[in-house]
């Protein structure tokens, strides 16, 4: 079942190439100089490997296990492709991270482009439940009403000090999700072996998954694989960084769309009116002729 998925992913990264005008032009798109730097070779140990990833798996070196950066590069620069074209298409994506070499530089990159995220930890239901999920987001929303119009001021110490601390919990668990008004078209996911809860209800729900992965990770759990480091930091950041800036392409090119759109649209509109205007004179002729 892996080897006809991954054949099909691999059949589609062809059709994708033979058209080079979809990709970032070379001077911006990640370069193998990027990966080695910030070491997006590197996997785990031997004896942690997943047997599964052995495609990407270049050769052995002090008993890790080093991914082949020519196929990182690929799936990369196809990966990218899917994840603009998804945002150019005005689909939202969720950022997931939560371990500790990730979750500050998620967070920093989710922030800057405002997409929702979870960096603290996955609460179960998060995406097959999302509607309690909306209600503790509310009770959030409300604490902080309370707090913008003194009505928290009103009441006991204690009874203050205790919501504060709600809201403190609920603002970690679920400040980066508190704007999402419905389950994402698409999850961004640093380590599908941590964050596994995430990836199942993800599946469940048919959302696809673009993730880093490692060689101790399922590659029949992502939709669009990048091999690569996903515990280095910097390796991490990296990912962050082209999502994102895949992202903000995709919504540069929907914008001239709709530009576009518009423009096309006032046109049709111009035309439409000068018939109107056309028509109504000669209604106002024959009126004028009809009553001589």
């Amino acid at each position: 079942m892996y080897l006809g998925v991954l054949k099909k992913f691999e059949n589609q990264m062809s059709m994708e190439e033979e058209n080079q005008n979809n990709f970032k032009e070379n001077i911006l798109m990640v370069t193998m100089k990027d990966l080695l730097e910030c070491g997006v070779h590197f996997g785990h140990q031997t004896r942690r490997w997943n047997p599964k990833t052995k495609k990407f798996i270049f050769g052995v070196r002090k008993n890790i296990h080093i991914i082949d950066l020519q196929k990182t590069l690929r799936y990369f620069r196809y990966t990218y492709n899917i994840v603009r074209d998804a945002s150019a298409q005005g689909k939202s994506i969720m950022f997931v991270g939560t371990k500790k070499q990730a979750n500050e530089t998620l967070k920093e990159f989710a922030e800057s482009i405002q997409v929702p995220y979870v960096n603290y930890r996955w609460l179960g239901g998060m995406l097959t439940n999302f509607s309690t999920i909306r209600k503790s987001v509310r009770k959030l929303e409300i604490i902080e009403e309370m707090e913008n119009s003194g009505q928290i001021d009103l009441l006991t110490k204690k009874e203050k000090l205790m919501i504060l601390r709600k809201k403190e919990k609920l603002d970690k668990y679920l400040g980066g999700v508190r704007h999402m008004k419905k389950i994402p078209d698409m999850i961004f996911v640093i380590d599908v072996a941590k964050e596994k809860i995430a990836v199942a209800e993800a599946r469940k729900l048919h959302i696809p998954i673009v993730a880093p992965l490692d060689t101790n990770c399922d590659p029949d759990l992502v939709d669009y694989p990048i091999p690569g480091n996903d515990d280095a930091i910097r390796s991490i950041r990296l990912f962050c960084k082209e999502m994102s800036e895949a992202i903000l392409e995709g919504r540069e090119l929907m914008q001239e769309e709709i530009v576009h759109a518009d423009e096309n649209s006032e046109e049709i509109e111009y035309v439409s009116n000068e018939e109107k205007e056309e028509m109504l004179a000669e209604i106002q002729k024959e009126i004028t002729q009809g009553a001589e």
